[in-house]
């Protein structure tokens, strides 16, 4: 029995800290956390890396919608998703113009980097 009673403690404790790091207002992506919208950005993977590979229409649709935002865009392409999956930022900046979006945000700063 008190085997069982430790071990729900540590279930409750583990819930406890994994939920501090979770954000309760708005963010740079609104209600949806950074590394959730990153997520969106499979379709970029390969464009995210190699500055001539092709990138994908359904890259082009994730970015028009995100760069809506683009302190969003900013985020996400600088997440810990983004770095974990081995994006390289200053490739990644160039999808928006790679994509041909004509209201994209240039000029834009993003960390150390510049929206082209």
């Amino acid at each position: 029995m008190e085997s069982k009673t430790v071990r729900c403690l540590c279930f409750l404790a583990m819930l406890l800290v994994a939920g501090l790091g979770t954000a309760r207002g708005a963010g740079e992506c609104g209600r949806v956390a950074v590394d959730k919208m990153a997520l969106k950005l499979a379709p970029c993977a390969a464009a995210t890396q190699n500055p001539r590979a092709a990138v994908p229409p359904t890259c082009c649709t994730q970015i028009r919608a995100i760069g809506r935002n683009p302190k969003c865009l900013c985020a996400v392409m600088l997440s810990n998703t983004a770095r974990q999956a081995g994006v390289k930022p200053a490739v990644a900046m160039t999808i928006p113009k790679r994509c041909a979006i004509a209201n994209r945000p240039i000029g834009y700063k993003c960390g150390p980097y510049t929206l082209p």
